[in-house]
Order: structure tokens, then C-alpha cells, then sequence
């Protein structure tokens, strides 16, 4: 399926049905595949980041997260065929795990959240295979440890969740010698998995509203990236546009 250029950006198009038999072949085949989310925070520092752009732009799948991406798609004549936020895809890849036996493993939040969200996901996903967990926060120095672990258990799935563009550039840098099938970059979703952070009422997500409750949720936190982010996010792609 060939992809689509968002200004300078490529994504693909699917829907998750699309999206997990795509991953599915390939975890079927063992051919190692990354895949990545584009929210609007993600497209601003692609724009400012050439070498996070450079990385996005090489992934096997570029899937796209919030409505901010779809109404800029179709700036660019581009009608994205649904949302697929990684809070909401990565549960139907660990429920597909489950069903043929794959094995997961966690890195990233802080100290004890990975396996905090392991053991929600062991209790909320009948027989899901987490093999490991660790915190995303670790020094350059322990990084060959944590590769060396990694590979011991042999993951057919690693999620990374270190926060953009810090995931996508390990990954990026790691990925040859990782013994992992499919590798995503999956920005808080450990610490939504864990509990620590909440998930909007399910009328706001249906709204596509989820980043409001974010905002209220963490203002300190989160009120450059969605209120000054959301303007500059416009203006990239009239410029890209242009």
C-alpha cells in the first residue's frame, strides 16, 4: 500500500483491521518492522528535527494519531481512513499477540510503571505473553545491558515508550541488533496501560476531544504543546502546503 505525503511527511493509510494483518504477515514472516505514530506534537518536531523527520520518514508503518492529523491530511487531499492512535491500536495487537501466542515486552515510563502496565495487561488480556518490562529511563552506558536482556527473551514485540523524538531515535539506532519482530514507538502509552495516567471519558475520545483532557489533566505540562503547538501545527502545513 503506497504511502501518503502530509507536506514532507509520509504516512500510510489503513484502518486497523488493515493495520494488524499488515503486522501480522510480517510477524508471521519475521521481518522486522517499526512502526511509529504521527500526532500534531510529532509533525511540529518534524519539522524542526530532520534527523527525527528522517527516521519517520524510513519507518515500515507511519500510522496517524488524532484529528489534528486528519484534518491536515486533507489539506493535502488525503481522506485517512480512521484514527489510529496507538492507546487504542496497541490493545488490539496485544489481544491479536494473545490469540497466536506472541510474546511482548515493555520499555519505557518510569521506575516500576512498565510493569505496573504488565500486570493490567496480564489481567485485562487472557493470556498475553509480556516476557519483560523495564523503565525507559536509562543512560547510554546501560543501553548494551538492556539490549543484551532484550535479546535473552527474544520479544516478538517491543513496545518503546520513551516519548518523541527519543524512542524513534533509539529504535532507529538499535534496530539491527534488537531480536524483536515488530518494534513500535508508542509515546505515553505505558503510562496509560499502567493506570498512572488516566484515559478521557469515552465520550470526549468519540468527540475526538482526548487532548482537551489532556490539557485539563496536566496544564502545566501540556498547555505549550496543545494550545501554541496547535497554531504552529497549522502553520507547517499551510508552509509545506505552499
Amino acid at each position: 500500500m503506497p504511502k501518503r505525503q502530509i507536506g514532507n511527511v509520509a504516512m500510510d493509510n489503513m484502518n486497523v483491521e488493515e493495520g494488524l494483518a499488515a503486522l501480522e504477515r510480517n510477524l508471521n514472516s519475521h521481518k522486522k518492522t517499526t512502526v511509529y505514530f504521527l500526532n500534531a506534537h510529532c509533525y511540529n518536531i518534524a519539522q524542526k528535527d530532520f534527523e527525527y523527520r528522517n527516521i519517520i520518514n524510513q519507518a515500515d508503518f507511519l500510522l496517524n494519531d488524532g484529528i489534528g492529523i486528519m484534518l491536515g491530511a486533507r489539506m493535502f487531499g488525503v481522506q485517512l481512513k480512521e484514527n489510529l492512535n496507538g492507546t487504542d491500536f496497541i490493545p488490539e495487537l496485544l489481544k491479536l499477540a494473545s490469540e497466536k501466542r506472541y510474546t511482548a515486552y515493555l520499555l519505557g515510563a518510569g521506575n516500576g510503571v512498565a510493569g505496573k502496565a504488565a500486570d493490567k495487561l496480564r489481567a485485562t488480556i487472557p493470556g498475553i505473553r509480556i516476557v519483560g518490562s523495564r523503565s525507559g529511563y536509562f543512560s547510554k552506558k546501560a543501553n548494551e545491558e538492556i539490549v543484551r536482556e532484550i535479546n535473552q527473551l527474544a520479544p516478538d514485540i517491543l513496545i518503546v515508550g520513551r516519548g518523541v523524538p527519543i524512542q524513534e531515535k533509539w529504535i532507529y539506532d538499535n534496530k539491527e541488533s534488537l531480536k524483536a519482530t515488530i518494534i513500535l514507538g508508542v509515546g505515553a502509552y505505558i503510562d496509560f496501560a499502567s493506570g498512572r495516567i488516566p484515559r478521557a471519558p469515552l465520550f470526549m475520545r468519540r468527540l475526538k476531544m482526548e487532548w482537551v483532557y489532556r490539557l485539563l489533566l496536566e496544564p502545566r505540562r501540556m498547555w505549550k504543546r496543545y494550545l501554541i503547538g496547535n497554531i504552529l501545527f497549522f502553520y507547517y502545513l499551510m508552509k509545506n502546503k505552499i
